[in-house]
């Protein structure tokens, strides 16, 4: 080893990252930064503008943040409460094939076993709101992620894609928990639908910072016709996709308690929209400056791949068949 290399800068690794995004999440919570809007409050637009703000600073920022927020309208919309100064929460409610975690009545209150999968800010929220199943059904709880029961299982987050969103699976032995409305509140509430396209700013956060690469290119030379042409559509795509966010929220605060009954088919359509036009933005900008910024532009690769992650939350085909389905039920009642 020469003396040059034992003294040359470490590129920082992941752990280094998500250190950094811990931090920067600590410090927006310090400020009161992620104090937004509730949903349906009458400033859903402006809680959806942070959040898109938030992905175009940092997708796993973003993730982090969103979490908190949800978690402080999911508290207030079934309990009333809000989250003591200075918590970090997480809502880890993934619920994929196969065991998960199960809720036992223990005295006057729960406890929780088992594996809880993609927990976003394993080791940076200090609470959470988990769903486990419990003798009635599947239950909402909150837990203290310091216990000593609540342990990161290691190895299990291995994404380059959001990598710093800290995602590990999540185990819990005996671990006390706080119920947190009856059984099924936490979808059954229109709050759980109008959170979704909340998620989906976020995406469209992450879109703007992969489509700023083009965008800061024309300031350092002029753009030819094919890459003018792509970044046209990605104006086009990401504007109507801005557009379509902003009537939902109108829509939200116009039915925050979903009187009407379209808060789920609206939470669909907008994040089907919002996937196709994010995936159709990594393809504009991928064709128009090639493999460049991705090998040499550390940030611009990042959001590349934290995007084509992030927006595999949305679940396809299988989320596009429901929406036909729910039309194809209201057509029929009409």
């Amino acid at each position: 080893m020469t003396a040059d290399s034992a003294t040359a800068p470490r590129p920082p690794g992941p752990d280094d990252r998500a250190r950094a995004i811990s931090a920067r999440l600590l410090a927006l919570i310090e400020k009161g930064a992620l104090q937004l809007p509730p949903p349906g409050g009458g400033r859903t637009a402006d809680r959806f503008r942070a959040l898109a703000e938030l992905g175009r600073e940092d997708l796993t920022l973003a993730r982090l943040a969103e979490g908190h927020v949800d978690a402080i309208a999911i508290l207030d919309e079934i309990e009333g409460s809000r989250p003591d100064e200075g918590e970090r929460w997480g809502v880890w409610a993934a619920q994929p094939p196969g065991p998960g975690l199960t809720a036992t009545p223990s005295g006057g209150g729960w406890r929780l076993d088992g594996v809880k999968p993609y927990c976003s800010g394993a080791h940076t929220c200090t609470r959470a709101l988990v769903t486990a199943d419990s003798p009635e059904g599947r239950r909402l709880f909150a837990v203290a992620v310091s216990d000593d029961g609540v342990a990161p299982v290691p190895g299990t987050w291995q994404a380059v894609g959001m990598d710093a969103s800290d995602s590990p699976d999540v185990s819990f032995s005996h671990v006390p928990a706080i119920a947190v409305g009856g059984v099924d509140d936490y979808t059954n509430r229109p709050g759980f639908q109008h959170g979704g396209i909340g998620v989906a700013a976020c995406w469209l956060g992450g879109a703007r910072a992969v489509a700023d690469t083009l965008v800061e290119s024309t300031a350092r030379r002029p753009l030819d016709a094919h890459a003018a042409a792509h970044l046209g559509a990605v104006d086009m795509l990401i504007t109507s996709a801005e557009t379509v966010v902003e009537r939902a929220a109108a829509d939200i605060d116009a039915d925050p308690w979903d009187t009407s009954g379209c808060a789920r088919v609206r939470s669909l359509r907008v994040r089907a929209f919002v996937e196709k036009v994010c995936t159709e933005v990594l393809h504009h900008i991928g064709r128009a400056t090639g493999a460049a910024p991705l090998c040499h532009d550390p940030r611009h690769a990042r959001a590349v791949a934290d995007l084509t992650v992030y927006i595999r939350q949305h679940h396809a085909e299988r989320n596009l068949a429901e929406l036909g389905n729910l039309l194809s039920l209201h057509k029929g009642q009409q």
